[in-house]
């Protein structure tokens, strides 16, 4: 099932269980906007080349829209619409003041030079930059986008509308980044499951893990349980998976990563095959990773999933704060940034279970219904038949 039909499928599982009138759960499913734009430039060699970059902004009926921006060859309208959808009820479940968005640019970044991507980075903000904005949509980065491609789009925007370091999130600290955003993610994952894990009296550090993907989310969220007394037991990604029964010490795996770009062949631990990986709880620190047919499966063997929604929103909170720090012009140490989002992520899981009691669902329809509930209200309270 793709990532639009799936989410979907959610949403009006939660609109169900929550009664929604059948006209404000149409109106809460239709994004608000949707933009294509070309964006052309000439390469290094001198010719021409077009792409299409996208943005779909779902909804700001809690505050300014929000979400990544992704340069990968499959990005589509589908799949753009789906993660614009999720972010609205992920923000919606952080209880953060922002809505939903998302988009990208269909292309391979590794086929491209830095100064070509400098340059397509700049012609899509010029095509959406009278359509993102401080206080009306904040984009971040996402797969193959990073810190430098929001430091191409800040500059840029401010061309036009003057110095607005708060338009975009996960910047170089020097341009008003914020300190922890880098961990945000992974971190964040990590504070979900130890708030899972609180509820069955379990602590990280009496636990076995394993971790499916280790770019920037797993490798943080691995570094952390680790130094947490946990004991990561498998670890697979796209080059491979490894395991020891004992323990992988992940200073040096990342190390090895850094330096052969791959898993396999590490020597504190042995190759396996990559489908093994499966555990008693799942924590989904990615967006989308279960299919609702899969959820099913799962569930009935006994498999508790703390849900995407919830599970990563780590991320965007550090960028909520990042935003609130620009506005201030007032930065904030680490310290702070790390103990503001233990107490977001706790706060949302007990938010959650609260849900799961009230309407007897499981942890992915408590989100659901949690994050749905709070933007109909929102969107209620606004006079949404005006």
């Amino acid at each position: 099932m793709n990532a639009l039909a799936a989410t979907s499928r959610n949403f009006r599982n939660a609109a169900r269980i929550l009664g929604l009138d059948a006209k404000i759960e149409k109106s809460l499913l239709i994004p608000f906007r949707e933009i294509k734009v070309e964006c052309t430039i000439p390469k290094d060699d001198g010719s021409l080349v077009s792409y299409v970059g996208f943005r779909v902004q779902h909804d700001n009926a809690r505050g300014p829209m929000k979400g990544g921006i992704r340069y990968h060859p499959e990005v589509d309208p589908d799949e753009v619409n789906a993660l614009a959808q999720l972010m609205t009820w992920k923000t919606a479940v952080a209880d953060i003041p922002y809505g939903g968005a998302k988009g990208g640019i269909g292309c391979t970044p590794r086929d491209l030079s830095k100064s070509e991507l400098e340059r397509l980075t700049r012609v899509f903000t010029q095509k959406i930059h009278d359509l993102i904005g401080t206080h009306t949509d904040v984009p971040a980065p996402d797969m193959g986008t990073n810190a430098q491609t929001m430091a191409w789009i800040l500059d840029e925007y401010s061309k036009f509308h003057g110095h607005s370091p708060a338009v975009v999130t996960g910047k170089p600290i020097d341009l008003g980044g914020s300190l922890g955003r880098e961990a945000a993610t992974g971190r964040g994952v990590v504070f979900g499951t130890e708030a899972l894990l609180a509820e069955y009296g379990k602590s990280v550090k009496d636990l076995t893990f394993v971790i499916q993907g280790f770019g920037n989310v797993g490798s943080w969220a691995a570094r952390l349980i680790h130094e947490r007394g946990g004991k990561v037991i498998a670890v697979s990604d796209i080059t491979g998976a490894i395991k020891n029964p004992n323990g992988i010490d992940i200073t040096e795996l990342i190390k090895h990563k850094e330096s052969t770009g791959s898993l396999l062949n590490f020597g504190g631990g042995d190759n396996m095959d990559p489908n093994e990986v499966l555990a008693k709880f799942i924590v989904e620190a990615a967006n989308h990773p279960t299919d609702p047919e899969a959820d099913e499966i799962l569930s009935k063997k006994g498999v508790i999933i703390l849900p995407d929604i919830y599970a990563n929103a780590g991320g965007v909170t550090v960028s909520y704060f990042e935003w609130v720090q620009n506005i201030q012009g007032f930065m904030w140490d680490e310290e702070k940034v790390n103990n503001e989002l233990q107490r977001y992520m706790t706060r949302a899981f007990h938010n959650i279970k609260n849900m799961c009691k009230t309407h007897e669902c499981n942890l992915r329809m408590g989100a659901f219904t949690l994050g749905v509930n709070r933007v109909a209200r929102a969107t209620v309270l606004r006079g949404w038949e005006a």
